[in-house]
């Protein structure tokens, strides 16, 4: 099928030889010797390029473009000009012309003009197929994070399934070593149930906000492991974004530190408060920090309970390329390390 040029000129001879050249080169001309009807072969459709004189008894070509780029027209336009004034191009090329030709009598003129044109749809189809790919792209992007919120969503509320038939079972066991150790475990679960809430309820599924994922987890620990009794708890997050793998990693660390200092660090019915802290340090890490002012513990203590909680903060502060560090010389226990952003 011919690609059809609009040709907008009101020198009718010229018109005429554009039809004959152009149309041995395989082109159907149509012509324009005006805006008025140059914008009514617009707007019929179905055209491939656009050669545009500059000079026209109604103004000059200038105001073509300008009404083609305000519609978002994607059609390219060849400019013509006999003008050797090189700022007559320049405004062409700034206004929306894909190229332009110099007008003259020669011989050379009508093959520029065919390698103009030529070059005008080939880039103009290069450009549109570059869309319609980034388009496609982002509609599976957009395809693919739907589908992982849809998976996360349903992990989270499978995991809040198991903790809550945890739950369940602790409450109906007679055994107060029973019911302590299924309320740690209701309350890992909780912790990678809360990630996972947070990223389908997150416009980016890849990162956590972790001042938020704390606050949700704190809360949620406290009612697994007191029931809003004992000490109270202070978090004091800055607001920073880490990949889901290593939100996991930090929700584990502090849903182990939290548990235990809730448990052991002040005496029984007696007032307290245990803080946990997310500071950055520079642009390239954070400082997690779990404290609290009771009866203190030291790194070489006897771990209470089995010591499962110390072995799992261990290793997840071994994922995240770190390592827990208790600071000693202070009133009760202050448990750290240094994170990676990256």
């Amino acid at each position: 099928m011919p690609r059809t040029i609009l040709y907008v000129d009101d020198d009718l001879a010229l018109a005429r030889l554009a039809e004959r050249h152009l149309g041995r080169a395989g082109y159907q001309v149509v012509h324009a010797l005006d805006e008025a009807s140059a914008m009514d072969a617009v707007d019929r459709g179905g055209l491939d390029a656009v050669v545009l004189d500059h000079y026209l008894r109604s103004g000059t070509g200038l105001a073509i473009l300008h009404r083609l780029k305000e519609r978002g027209s994607d059609i390219p336009v060849i400019y013509v000009t006999g003008s050797s004034d090189a700022t007559i191009a320049i405004d062409a090329l700034k206004s929306g012309a894909s190229d332009y030709v110099i007008k003259t009598v020669g011989e050379e003129f009508w093959p520029l003009m065919e390698s103009a044109i030529d070059q005008g749809i080939f880039n103009a189809e290069l450009r549109r197929a570059k869309e319609k790919a980034e388009q496609e792209i982002r509609r599976g992007k957009e395809r693919a994070e739907i589908l992982l919120a849809e998976v996360n969503h349903r992990v989270a509320n499978s995991l809040a399934l198991v903790a809550a038939l945890i739950r369940l079972q602790a409450s109906n066991s007679g055994s107060e070593e029973v019911k302590a150790a299924l309320s740690e475990t209701q309350a890992r679960i909780t912790a990678i149930a809360g990630m996972h809430r947070s990223l389908y309820t997150s416009d980016d599924v890849r990162h956590v906000a972790m001042d938020k994922y704390l606050d949700t987890l704190v809360r949620e620990v406290q009612s697994s492991v007191n029931n809003r009794q004992g000490p109270s708890i202070r978090l004091d997050a800055e607001p920073v974004s880490l990949s889901s793998d290593r939100a996991v990693s930090i929700g584990m660390i502090v849903t182990e530190l939290l548990t235990n200092a809730l448990k052991y660090a002040y005496p029984a019915s007696a007032e307290g408060e245990v803080r946990i802290l997310l500071k950055r340090q520079g642009e390239d890490s954070v400082l997690l920090a779990v404290e609290d002012d009771g009866i203190g513990w030291r790194e070489d203590d006897q771990p209470k309970g089995t010591g499962l909680g110390s072995r799992i903060v261990k290793s997840m502060a071994a994922t995240l390329g770190s390592a827990i560090h208790y600071v000693p010389n202070i009133a009760g226990t202050r448990a750290e390390l240094t994170i990676g952003l990256h």
